[in-house]
């Protein structure tokens, strides 16, 4: 039974993860609540499409953070469990160093630090130190830091953040502070590939990121049974239930400003009035596009240098055999690491000899592709706006198939039924991605909290904006708490 409506009309552009969490929030608390989708499902880059009997989740592969999940749905008096099924995989993934030289990272802790004192002997005291002070800054990063608006300076001067500062390693490296506790190369870029994957490089994020470490290590690595999509599905069956409205197929043209106030949104579908306006699609895009320069927050210059996380070259893949020597989430580290990382933000080019991730969901969910078969997607981190064409992209199919059918030894090309690829040009049409970018801006320093695109246009005193683009940041979670932030901006004014 939905709640009774107020008379604050909200319109939400975009149904991304943000998206949802800003609509859910709101609804909960009786505005009346309105998303706009330009594509024809909704998810954002967490969509979904089925084809010759596979299912794939189009983006997110990776479910981190449980608890963040569970404190979201627990908001609204829901569970997890009223909605999906969720495992936690074990292994949590496999890294694959070389020929016949691969590691399966253990979900049982004592199993882990066993497997890292065989690659670095001492190393078990050391994990144990470095996931204490991890622990620490996830513990106070999440309750203090990340559900901040970022408005204002004065939001951090909180006691408790202040006497947290110097413990939470902003103005140190996360590559001098892995290696203040490691020296195997191995256990290097495992502690590493979270920020190389989803960020900068080690060298240029903050030590604070050390608490994604402990998110994979002691959090664990889950997954929903039938595909990520399933929390889509979980957010867009509670917002129903709130009584948000949901309009596919319509893609926002202009957003319409009277006496710094944002009337109506135009749209191919027609007008929308509202008194309040979400923008959860690409910042950059609703800067430039949909408002007048006059009324942006940012202009070209800072856009321009801003630092971008990768965009990726994908492939989905439906195979009619089952794989071997592949579990859930695979990374193929055989290649030069500091090689890719600077070919992604020193000096943007293809790489030369990319590192890959390989996440094969069949291997856990037999829902998500036909009796006998395989599901694959294979992702290759790229740096932003490269010139994207299907001979480049044909190119590293061949280039990353060579290898995976080396390092796990079998014939896979022959047995591919369906293949799909995605790259820069598909997040610019799909998304109206910045430089087609995949995740946002990347993690240092100077675009971290207050450095980041606020949540707030400057001139227009009822557009609000949420996503990966502002705060908290890039991933899944970040993203549920960007869309509770913003809600609670909101609720706090209107209410």
């Amino acid at each position: 039974m939905t709640k009774k409506k107020v008379s604050n009309k909200v319109s939400i552009i975009g149904s991304g993860f943000a998206s949802l969490a800003a609509a859910i929030t709101l609804a909960d608390d009786r505005f009346d609540v309105t998303i706009l989708e330009k594509n024809s499902s909704p998810g954002g880059r967490a969509r979904v499409f089925q084809a010759e009997g596979f299912t794939f989740d189009m983006g997110p592969s990776w479910y981190w953070m449980p608890d963040v999940f569970e404190d979201f749905f627990a908001r609204f008096g829901k569970k997890i469990s009223d909605y999906y099924d969720l495992v936690r995989l074990d292994p949590s993934y496999t890294v694959f160093f070389g020929k016949d030289d691969s590691v399966q990272l253990p979900a049982n802790m004592s199993e882990f630090e066993a497997l890292f004192e065989s690659l670095e002997s001492g190393s078990t005291i050391q994990l144990r130190e470095f996931l204490k002070q991890a622990k620490h800054k996830y513990q106070v990063g999440m309750s203090e830091f990340v559900t901040k608006p970022s408005l204002k300076l004065t939001e951090f001067a909180d006691k408790t953040i202040l006497s947290n500062v110097l413990y939470m390693d902003l103005f140190k490296s996360f590559s001098k502070h892995a290696r203040k506790f490691f020296k195997n190369e191995k256990i290097l870029q495992i502690i590493e590939f979270p920020v190389l994957f989803l960020g900068a490089t080690p060298e240029n994020t903050p030590a604070l990121y050390s608490l994604m470490n402990y998110a994979d290590i002691a959090l664990g690595t889950w997954y929903p049974m039938g595909g990520m999509h399933k929390i889509i599905e979980a957010m867009v069956s509670l917002a129903t239930e709130l009584g948000v409205k949901f309009e596919y197929n319509t893609e926002v043209l202009k957003i319409e400003v009277q006496d710094n106030k944002a009337s109506k949104i135009m749209t191919n579908q027609g007008e929308f009035e509202s008194d309040i306006f979400v923008a959860g699609a690409d910042y950059h895009h609703v800067e430039t596009k949909l408002l007048a320069p006059e009324l942006r927050n940012y202009d070209t210059k800072y856009w321009e240098s801003r630092i971008m996380s990768p965009s990726s070259l994908i492939f989905y893949l439906g195979i009619n055999k089952r794989l071997k020597n592949l579990t859930h989430h695979n990374l193929f580290f055989d290649t030069d690491f500091p090689l890719h990382a600077k070919e992604i933000y020193e000096t943007p080019i293809w790489p030369t000899q990319p590192l890959f991730y390989v996440s094969a969901p069949s291997q856990t969910d037999d829902s998500i592709a036909p009796e006998g078969c395989e599901n694959i997607f294979i992702l290759i981190p790229v740096a932003p706006d490269l010139d994207d064409n299907e001979e480049t992209r044909e190119k590293y199919y061949n280039m990353v198939m060579d290898r995976l059918e080396s390092l796990t030894e079998q014939k896979i090309r022959e047995s591919v039924i369906y293949k799909k690829s995605y790259a820069h040009n598909d997040f610019k049409n799909d998304y109206h991605a910045f430089k087609g970018n995949a995740y946002g801006l990347a993690n240092t320093l100077m675009q971290t909290a207050i450095f980041k695109p606020s949540i707030k246009n400057k001139k227009i005193d009822n557009l609000y904006y949420t996503g990966q683009l502002t705060v908290p940041g890039p991933g899944v979670p970040p993203s549920l708490i960007s869309g509770q932030v913003v809600a609670d901006q909101i609720k706090k004014k209107y209410h």
